[in-house]
């Protein structure tokens, strides 16, 4: 089934934000995370950038093909921020097509391509020099709705009471939105 923007989500443009300030991919309280940028684009898709920092590297100068694997997955995962779903990643299949070196900016751009019931099918690539440059890396993804109660039940319980218990309901929704 073709892929529906929610009413309610944010506009084309928007800066959708870190969905929760520890997560490691989009959140500002982790000092070594990517700080992943998102905006939501036209229909279900967003962009995003981050830029590739020494504590990134894998080989010596280079971008670790985990950390982009991360990108990539937090970027196609804040897709169902569009859709106001809560999902979490079931499959990511990823390529990595050239090298990103430290201190370059990845252009990432993602779409929703269809949706199958609680099976959400994404993809996405991540260019250099631009959001126009070469691809670098890839990304096919699959992701599955699930009710909150995924995280209530397997998360540390620290986390989920603070996420919980904040009064913004906006926040609280989106600190359960992306990742198992």
């Amino acid at each position: 089934m073709k892929p529906v923007r929610h009413p309610d989500a944010p506009a084309p443009g928007e800066l959708l934000g870190a969905h929760y300030g520890q997560c490691f991919g989009c959140g500002g309280d982790q000092p070594h995370g990517l700080h992943l940028q998102a905006r939501a684009g036209e229909g279900v898709s967003i962009t995003a950038e981050f830029t590739v920092r020494p504590a990134h590297q894998g080989a010596p100068g280079l971008a670790h093909g985990g950390v982009l694997a991360t990108a990539l997955d937090e970027t196609l995962g804040s897709l169902n921020w569009l859709l106001r779903t809560i999902a979490v990643t079931g499959r990511l299949e990823t390529d990595f097509r050239r090298p990103v070196p430290v201190d370059t900016t990845l252009y990432l751009e993602a779409e929703v391509t269809a949706v199958a019931g609680r099976k959400i099918y994404s993809t996405a690539t991540g260019r250099i020099g631009g959001p126009d440059g070469p691809v670098a890396v890839r990304a096919d993804a699959l992701f599955i709705e699930v009710k909150v109660d995924h995280f209530v039940q397997n998360g540390r319980e620290e986390e989920i009471r603070a996420a919980m218990d904040d009064p913004d309901q906006l926040r609280r929704a989106r600190a359960f939105e992306v990742n198992p």
